[in-house]
């Protein structure tokens, strides 16, 4: 991963993305699977740093992992009881890990260490300590009291009075607890002295260990009770959530760039606290629809958030967002009760407070809250700093969106819960150029150049289309038998590795160009089933800084929200000309040379073929650019289109 990533200026976002799953249900899970009896199949587990800690640690102490698929692992678990007495674990920085695996090898009777990252060791854990301390657990603190790393001794559990454990640091010494407890068979009792914070995280804990079999009796907020006998038996198989804190930068950039943008995996039959970030959102006038596994956001109405001052910390690590969305607010707005901000991945108050005032903004702060005044106009160009923290990489990538440049300081931190973070946020908000026309109208050579001089990512849809046909020929697959080509588009081999194009590993860059390859692609992309076998695959493309997409069809259906539409055309004598000359140059011998006239019936008859299907008719976009290059040459094309890229996209001047 680089060093930085620079984000162009952005002006809009919309689109659709597919969250990860949760890190807080993935790794709850893992553990619970750990210690039931049985064999629990996890499909939709986070693949992250914190997730790979945690399975790396499960099998340091005996807990059989076997991978499945993608994201897909059979966990065959103890009973309560690790198999591995003696390890030494390094957590990393995840939290969510090493917390409740210390609880539950504290009643393992075993040895074992516990190390991490060095703000590891700067993160709080003495709570859960005392916590176990109070039932004769026997864990010590190797350096610093209080902190990271331990080390776990065998001890005798007494479980004769409730244990008592503060709530307002962190919820993750409760859940621990209480993930642990169960393992003693007796009745046990936790009392919380103090405010809980973070409450819907405790909710998950325990929706996930009554899948498990185990049930807490909870008296408010203030005492929870595990009665004797329960033990962790598999559900067998459980799929895992989306990540509602990862859908707030999606949401967020929605209602910041005009939207709509809909993440997919969370919905009102979600788990977790964080979703209501959307009501938050919903607050500040951002326009939101739920769905089942669906939310949606859309900008206000009248295109401006509202200014806000809310209450947090129920959603501490989505609240991270709003922080950021406060720089594009009508005024000042205030986040209050994030006291736990300051023992996360770093002081999250302090590293906010910097990186906000970098791009302008008044910022004040407290112990446990955040003033942030919006400036007029963001500050361009701003390195932001992310401390080895994921959130502050993803949230300030948000900062794009209000049309300025930004530089992300170690993008790759965000690989701790989401490492396809910017290709995500790519395809919602990197701009897109769509370049449509009729065959022979020099779109592909022209978006080509125009891509390379602006630095974009180029997409030949047509070579997709055109490499669908020959596979399909070549498999023998009559180009009409719609089910049979869509499966062959769902299975492309395919490649693009500089100007190659390849097939199976066959370079078959010439190969697609052949006339009845051309006519075999005009047939098959008239298939309603191959276009959507292709069209995931098209979207795909869009990634930082752009993309220069060009097709029959680029503006209108693959792309609408595309910020530059331009229909390139040109008479059917001029297209004719070309092609004609595009032979005569690859040498073909004169006695094969078709007629000029042919040629140009036959691109007449394809325009014909191509307006009239009833997917995705090959038409101008009412809001695009035509651009007629009859009269025009390569230069001349690309200038033109350039001329329309400056103008909507003026910063990519």
């Amino acid at each position: 991963m680089t060093a930085y990533l620079d984000l162009p200026a952005l002006r809009r976002a919309s689109g659709t993305v597919k969250l990860p799953g949760s890190k807080s249900i993935s790794n709850r899970m893992l553990l619970l699977a750990a210690l039931a009896e049985g064999e629990t199949e996890i499909r939709d587990l986070l693949d992250s740093d914190d997730t790979r800690v945690m399975l790396a640690a499960l099998q340091k102490v005996g807990v059989g992992v076997t991978a499945l698929g993608v994201n897909s692992y059979r966990v065959s678990g103890c009973a309560g009881i690790f198999p591995g007495k003696e390890a030494d674990l390094f957590m990393g920085n995840a939290g969510t890990a090493i917390r409740p695996l210390t609880a539950a090898l504290a009643l393992s009777g075993g040895h074992y260490r516990l190390s991490g990252v060095p703000r590891m060791h700067e993160r709080p854990i003495g709570d859960l300590v005392d916590g176990l301390r109070q039932i004769g657990c026997d864990v010590r603190y190797t350096a610093n009291e209080g902190y990271p790393p331990l080390e776990i001794f065998p001890a005798e559990i007494k479980l004769a009075a409730p244990i008592r454990v503060r709530g307002d640091v962190s919820s993750q010494f409760l859940t621990a607890l209480l993930m642990a407890l169960p393992l003693t068979g007796k009745t046990a009792m936790i009392e919380v002295t103090t405010e809980l914070i973070s409450k819907p995280y405790i909710e998950i804990t325990l929706n996930l260990m009554a899948r498990f079999g185990v049930t807490v009796e909870r008296e408010g907020w203030q005492r929870f009770t595990i009665a004797a006998g329960q033990h962790y038996r598999s559900p067998g198989l459980l799929h895992v959530e989306g990540d509602a804190s990862a859908a707030s930068y999606f949401l967020a950039a929605g209602a910041i760039g005009g939207g709509p943008v809909r993440v997919e995996g969370v919905g009102r039959q979600s788990i977790q606290g964080d979703v209501r970030f959307a009501d938050a959102l919903e607050t500040l006038g951002a326009r939101i629809t739920w769905g089942d596994n669906f939310i949606e956001a859309a900008a206000p109405m009248s295109g401006k958030l509202k200014a806000f001052d809310l209450y947090l910390n129920h959603i501490p690590d989505a609240a991270m967002t709003l922080a950021v969305v406060a720089l594009f607010a009508d005024g000042p707005c205030k986040l209050r009760n994030i006291a736990s901000w300051r023992v996360k991945e770093t002081d999250r108050i302090a590293a906010m407070a910097t990186e906000l005032r970098k791009l302008g903004a008044m910022v004040e702060e407290g112990s446990d809250w955040l003033a942030v005044s919006p400036p007029p106009t963001l500050l361009p160009n701003v390195a932001i700093d992310t401390y080895d923290d994921h959130r502050m990489a993803m949230c300030f990538s948000l900062d794009a969106l209000g049309g300025v440049p930004v530089r992300i300081n170690d993008p790759g931190c965000v690989a701790k819960t989401f490492p396809q973070y910017f290709d995500a946020f790519g395809a919602i908000a990197a701009p897109v150029i769509a370049i449509d026309g009729p065959s022979a109208s020099g779109k592909g050579t022209v978006a080509q150049r125009v891509a390379a001089v602006l630095g974009f990512h180029f997409l030949d849809s047509g070579a997709l289309y055109r490499l669908t046909a020959l596979a399909a020929m070549r498999a023998n697959v009559a180009l009409d038998d719609e089910a049979g080509v869509a499966r062959v588009a769902a299975a492309l081999p395919a490649e693009f590795v500089g100007e190659q194009v390849l097939l199976a590993g066959d370079d078959v860059t010439a190969a697609i160009r052949a006339e009845d390859v051309g006519v075999g692609a005009s047939k098959v992309a008239a298939l309603p089933a191959v276009r959507s076998a292709l069209f995931d695959r098209q979207r795909a493309y869009r990634r930082f800084p752009g993309l220069v997409a060009d097709g029959r069809d680029m503006g209108s259906v693959v792309f609408p929200e595309a910020l530059v539409k331009v229909f390139l055309t040109a008479s059917a004598e001029a297209r004719g000309e070309r092609r004609y000359k595009q032979l005569i140059d690859k040498g073909m011998p004169d006695n094969m040379w078709p007629l000029l006239q042919d040629i140009v019936q036959d691109l007449r008859e394809r325009d014909a073929r191509d307006a009239a299907r009833s997917v995705a008719p090959l038409k101008k976009c009412d809001d695009a650019g035509l651009v007629d290059t009859t009269p025009m040459g390569i230069e001349e094309a690309v200038a033109a289109v350039m001329e329309m890229v400056h103008r909507k996209l003026p910063f990519f001047n």
